[in-house]
């Protein structure tokens, strides 16, 4: 297999070849997916370093990979010595990727990119800075012509559909909802390009994304008629007829800029400009039959805000993986104790052997990160047999994973306290505990958005000047995504919180070199109730696995916290009882006795 710098040599001999000085790779694919399928990680294959939401500049002398603040220490790990510069995205100092490129490129010279997989709304800043700069902004297929070695092909996975007594509604019945929001936003047609949209609206389940059980696939949508563009020969035949009889047709996937080329008949055509990738922009508005409204997706709101029998069935899926919680830890204690010595990819074994014993279960929804002692300060650590730690007597275990199941989808983090813990390291763990708790039990008016709720979470650390470089939770797909939108606990997030939103709350500190320490549990905001004031809103918790407290300092918590901590622990004895074994209750009870 080919090293960085021997891949990069054969991007660069490409670039000369078609008169191209420099080269731009984003974290995409052709739906602006956050986890992309391996076919389309050209960004990952030149640079060496798997992460998302990172761009990859390659100059025919230089080339840099710029990443958030959940892998500044990892990628700065990866990328050395291997002729990609590590950059730090926000931090002072770094010049951002505009300024890179401003400083690189001069007037008349080309900055390729290719279009399939880069997001509109990326190339518009892209044509704004060379439109200011002077530089050449070119569609440029070099990837294929570089990528050669060993690139995996197109997925095509079996498909299958979420059953209604799960999803809620049908397709027939989303496509009637698409069609009714299509209305009011004065449109006749929409691209639905999003694989989480295409995979709420069709009810289209596949496992085309690792760890994520979406399919390939775009579908165009208008008043009479939806078409589903994917790999048909993957889809059985029921499900050929469940979409038929809901009025939806099936095409090649690469067909779609085909189509939109062929419509005769004027459409007002809706279309995610976050999600829209520039090959597909570009044979929309060459259709003068496409008149284009550009507007947010409106699946996105649809599929945040779950219905009642989605909250339902993820209520049962954290309850199986909750349990699978109590009996890895369960074990890993056991084994810890009996002297044996235990890395951190045994931790996903056992992890998985436990969540694969759940009904319905049907894959991690995201690589398992178990990281040991001053890993855990890089918050999207890895580890890799032959190169991960021994876990150790004396410090945290940080454990963020989550599953899949047919009725859910979860994302728990635990930070384990194994031997002696100094006390600054308790002090540390019982402030992000605080934060935790902060964000669960909080009470608002209707109305507040994910960054105003955010900053719920952070004051516990902003007293003491503290703070962590990421938001404090994301959204999570119903059987899908482990990350979704639109809502977020995100200091800018500005959409507004509604019943029905499922959200994660998982603060954190990160201190390189030193200790990494995250308590993650899943919420869906609830009605509080009316009062002369208005109408109010908070958090239920999904996740019940107990909180490990052998490292808190009670005098730190106020009795509030201390409160909401034991009524919390008191739940989760209450609802994993059912799903455990007599010796399996005992331990749970100890571990969740009141402080």
């Amino acid at each position: 297999m080919k090293t960085v710098p021997q891949r990069l040599a054969d991007l660069r001999a490409a670039m000369e070849k078609s008169g191209c000085y420099a080269y731009i790779l984003p974290s995409s694919d052709p739906h602006a997916s956050e986890y992309a399928p391996a076919h389309y990680t050209a960004w990952e294959y030149f640079s060496g370093f798997s992460c998302e939401n990172a761009n990859l500049v390659v100059t025919l002398q230089e080339a840099a990979l710029w990443v958030d603040g959940r892998f500044f220490g990892a990628a700065d790990a990866a990328l050395a010595g291997t002729g990609v510069d590590s950059m730090h995205m926000g931090v002072k100092g770094v010049p951002t990727l505009s300024e890179y490129l401003t400083e690189k490129l001069q007037p008349g010279q080309v900055l390729g990119y290719t279009a399939e997989v880069m997001p509109l709304s990326q190339l518009r800043q892209l044509e704004a800075l060379a439109k200011k700069e002077g530089f050449v902004l070119s569609p440029l297929p070099l990837v294929d012509e570089a990528w050669t070695e060993d690139r995996p092909a197109l997925p095509a996975t079996p498909v299958w559909l979420l059953d209604t007594r799960y999803a809620g509604l049908s397709p027939a019945e989303k496509l009637t909802k698409l069609r009714e929001a299509l209305v009011q936003e004065e449109a006749t047609a929409m691209v639905v390009t999003r694989l989480d949209s295409v995979a709420w609206l069709l009810n289209l389940r596949a496992g085309d994304i690792d760890h994520t059980p979406y399919a390939l696939a775009f579908c165009y949508v208008d008043m009479d008629q939806a078409v589903l563009f994917t790999d048909g020969s993957r889809v059985p035949l029921e499900a050929k007829d469940a979409l038929a009889q809901a009025g939806v047709s099936l095409a090649d996937y690469q067909a779609l800029p085909g189509y939109i080329a062929g419509i005769s008949q004027p459409q007002r055509v809706l279309f995610d400009p976050a999600s829209l990738n520039a090959a597909l922009y570009n044979a929309l508005r060459e259709n003068p039959a496409c008149t284009l409204a550009e507007k947010s997706d409106p699946i996105s709101m649809m599929k945040a805000v779950k219905n009642e029998t989605e909250i339902a069935a993820t209520r049962q899926a954290h309850l199986a993986d909750g349990a699978a919680m109590v009996r890895f830890q369960m074990e890993l204690e056991k084994r810890l104790s009996n002297g044996e010595a235990l890395r951190e990819t045994d931790v996903d074994k056992i992890l998985l052997r436990y969540r694969s014993q759940g009904e319905g279960f049907l894959f991690p929804s995201f690589p398992t990160i178990a990281a040991w002692g001053p890993n855990a300060a890089m918050m999207h650590y890895a580890p890799k047999a032959g190169a991960d730690a021994q876990i150790g007597t004396d410090g945290f275990l940080l454990v963020d994973c989550g599953g899949t199941y047919y009725r859910g989808t979860t994302d728990i983090t635990r930070t384990y306290a194994l031997g002696n813990i100094s006390e600054a390291h308790k002090l540390a763990y019982t402030r992000v505990l605080r934060c935790h708790i902060d964000v669960a039990m909080a009470v608002w008016r209707a109305g507040a958005t994910g960054g105003e709720l955010d900053m719920l979470a952070r004051q516990p650390m902003w007293r003491h000047m503290l703070d962590y470089r990421c938001g404090t939770g994301h959204s999570v797909s119903h059987v899908g995504a482990v990350h979704e939108g639109p809502h977020s606990l995100r200091p800018h997030n500005a959409v507004v919180f509604q019943p029905g939103m499922i959200i994660t709350d998982e603060p954190g500190i990160y201190e390189e070199g030193e200790v990494g320490i995250r308590i993650e549990n899943e919420l869906v905001c609830v009605e509080a109730g009316e009062s002369e004031y208005g109408r109010f809103l908070k958090f239920e918790p999904i996740t019940f696995c107990p909180i490990d407290v052998s490292p808190v300092l009670p005098d730190e918590l106020t009795k509030e916290e201390r409160q909401w901590l034991n009524g919390y622990h008191a739940q989760v004895v209450e609802k994993l009882s059912p799903l455990l074994s007599g010796e399996e209750i005992a331990w749970l009870t100890t571990k969740c006795a009141p402080i």
